[in-house]
This record gives structure tokens, C-alpha cells and sequence, in this order.
């Protein structure tokens, strides 16, 4: 194996898509992040026993898939609030506990413009899709990934976790059953593809636009009756468009809102800012993931860590004058 220098260079064109890899596995941008640094301090310590029988991106593979193997021994699996608590959402209750669990986290698209199309197909980037495949037990997960995400044989997919191929043929069986009863029933339906249809595009826009307008008849317009809105690092999450207008009535007097498009998970996406009372700047708040059926939002996560506006490269603060942006 080449040394540090030429080692780097050899390693470093493979990480678009192994953070994608490790994303998938854990259900965390940050900890994708770790792995896939922890994937190359492995390869390095371990590069004068590569013997290039493999491809260096099958061997990288080997090493990050058993990196995250070994982590999801260590930590809980990553759900949003649909998986861990009933509907509920009263806009005069007190804010819940987040109780303990570890939440699913967006990712930004912008990382994954330059990854080949068929890993980062859509169908397999969108936050339904992750918060199914984190119901699967680690080692089915890696097995499912392998074969029905990037489509390695059987035989390469169990030489890499070191089992026999009809290991890896029941271990898939079982993931795929999970996978149907976990997805939406209309998944099938959802457009395929890498980036955002020009709908998805005007949706954003007119929702953003409603926002900012306080125009609610606008916003109802652009929702769905039976919209789910989530809330995580709290176990909250409402299941009607009722619900999501009483909440934005409430908050309609902390402050001045700004909205940012952006897009995660390849779903349209929008940064929330809020300039509070007296404050000059408007102030990360939250960055919200819409999914678009028919030309209307049948789902909003949001998500308030601080965390999710610097993996987005979004700005730390806005000045007041919208015009200077």
C-alpha cells in the first residue's frame, strides 16, 4: 500500500459515499461523520494486509460496515416521534420530556450532489425510508443495504460480513418483510429519481411564502388535512392539519420569522430563523423536512438541534434586513 500522502488521496474520493453507507446504518449525519474518520484510521492501521484481491472501495466497505456494526453494539437505534409515542399535540400543554431516546437525523443534500445516482437513489435517501430500515436489527440492516440499496451479489455482500451466503439470503427475507410493514402504503407512488421535482419546488416555495405572509387561509391550501408533523428532540408529533395551525397560531407572537429553501434526505426542506423581541438578528430555530403527495405536505419533521443548521453549512444568524441575504 502507498504511504500516508498517496494513501489520503486513495482513500479520501471514496467518502461522499461512505458517509452515505454509514448514514444509512446509524441514522445520524454525525455519527457518519465519526465513522467514516474511524473507516479510515482502520484502513491505515490495516493496509499492509491488503492484499488488492478486492477493489480499495469493496475493502473501505468491509471496514466502515463493521466499524458501524460495532458502534450499534454500543447505542440505541435512531426513531422519530411517530415510532415511540401516540399523536398528540396540544398547543396550551406543557413540552414534553424527550426521554432518553436518540433521534433520527437529517441529512444534507448538498453532500451527496457529487455521489453516483444509484447510491444515493432517492427511494432510499428519504427520512421514511431510514426510520424503517432502523426498526431492522444491525446485522439484517447491513445485509439489506448491500443488497437492496447498492446491489452487491450475495457472495460479495457475504464475504464482507463473514457469514455463508444462505445466511445472507434469510437475513435479507426477514429485512424485506420488516421494510413493507414499516414503509407508508403509497411509497410506490412517491417520484423516484435524485432531486426535487419542479412540484416539490413550488409547494416549498408557497408554503414558505404563507409563512411568512401570515396568510393561514394559504397555508391550509398547501397542507394536507391529515398532515403529520413531528418534533423531535421531543417524543411529539400531531396527525391533522388542525393540530399543526393551533401550534403556529401559538407561536405567531414570539417573533419574526425567516425562512431559507434548502432540501435533506432529498425532500424539499426549509431553515427556519426567528428574530425575538428587541434582538437584531434572526436566530437559527429549526430546519423543517417536508414530504409532497399530490401537490400538498403530508409531512413536516422538524428538527431544533443547533447541530443541523452547521452540517447544512447554513448561516449562523441573518441580519434584520431581509434584503441582505
Amino acid at each position: 500500500m502507498p504511504e500516508e500522502t498517496e494513501f489520503t488521496q486513495l482513500v479520501e474520493r471514496h467518502r461522499p459515499e461512505l458517509r452515505v453507507h454509514c448514514y444509512r446504518m446509524l441514522g445520524s449525519y454525525q455519527d457518519a461523520e465519526d465513522l467514516v474518520q474511524e473507516t479510515f484510521l482502520r484502513a491505515w492501521r490495516g493496509r499492509e494486509g491488503f492484499e488488492g484481491r478486492a477493489s480499495v472501495r469493496t475493502w473501505l466497505y468491509r471496514i466502515a460496515t463493521n466499524a458501524c456494526l460495532d458502534a450499534l453494539d454500543r447505542r440505541p437505534r435512531r426513531v422519530l416521534p411517530f415510532d415511540v409515542a401516540p399523536a398528540a399535540l396540544d398547543a396550551d400543554g406543557p413540552v414534553p420530556d424527550p426521554g432518553g431516546h436518540a433521534w433520527l437525523e437529517p441529512y444534507p443534500d448538498h453532500l451527496v450532489d457529487d455521489v453516483a445516482a444509484d447510491v444515493v437513489a432517492r427511494e432510499t435517501m428519504e427520512l421514511a425510508f431510514l426510520a424503517a430500515i432502523q426498526h431492522l436489527p444491525p446485522r439484517q440492516r447491513a445485509v439489506f443495504i448491500l443488497r437492496d440499496v447498492l446491489e452487491w451479489p450475495a457472495d460479495e455482500t457475504a464475504a464482507l460480513l463473514d457469514v455463508n451466503v444462505t445466511a445472507v439470503k434469510s437475513a435479507l427475507q426477514r429485512a424485506r418483510a420488516t421494510m413493507r410493514a414499516r414503509l407508508p402504503r403509497r411509497r410506490s407512488e412517491w417520484a423516484a429519481g435524485k432531486g426535487l421535482t419542479e412540484e416539490e419546488q413550488a409547494v416549498l416555495r408557497r408554503y414558505m411564502a404563507a409563512h411568512e405572509s401570515g396568510d393561514e387561509e394559504a397555508l391550509i391550501g398547501v397542507l394536507h388535512e391529515d398532515l403529520r408533523t413531528a418534533f423531535p428532540p421531543m417524543p411529539l408529533w400531531a396527525d391533522s392539519r388542525a393540530a399543526f395551525l393551533a401550534g403556529s397560531r401559538k407561536h405567531a407572537a414570539v417573533g419574526e420569522y425567516l425562512f431559507v429553501p434548502t432540501s435533506a434526505n432529498r425532500q424539499p426542506a426549509t431553515a427556519i430563523y426567528l428574530r425575538r423581541p428587541g434582538d437584531t438578528l434572526f436566530r437559527p430555530l429549526v430546519v423543517e423536512v417536508l414530504r409532497v403527495e399530490n401537490g400538498v405536505i403530508v409531512e413536516i419533521v422538524d428538527f431544533g438541534d443547533p447541530a443541523v443548521f452547521a452540517s447544512f453549512g447554513l448561516p449562523a444568524t441573518f441580519s434584520a434586513n431581509p434584503d441582505s441575504f
